[in-house]
């Protein structure tokens, strides 16, 4: 069985076609995925630091209460959480 753990872990399965349990994932679904990832891939970049601080509050937001994540990203000297950020991946 196929880690499901770590960053790499979601890629690898998709390249393979294979979900977590074994089965299929379905080719219109694949070819979807695809499609958008190369979109995205064509897609000019606003710049490194920029994408690193949204990766952060994206999946940060998930493991990690708001003000702490608040704090942590003024203590590495980033912009700290807009409003419109915890709106989203905090509000309920």
């Amino acid at each position: 069985m196929e880690t499901t753990t770590g960053a790499d872990a979601i890629d690898v399965a998709i390249a393979k076609g294979i979900d977590f349990d074994g089965s299929a994932i379905d080719p219109k679904k694949l070819e979807l995925y695809k499609t958008v990832m190369a979109i995205e891939a064509n897609r000019q970049r606003s710049g490194v630091v920029n994408t690193m601080r949204s990766r952060i509050v994206r999946i940060g937001a998930k493991h990690i209460p708001q003000d702490e994540l608040n704090q942590k990203l003024l203590d590495a000297g980033f912009n700290p959480l807009k409003e419109k950020e915890i709106a989203f991946y905090y509000t309920k």
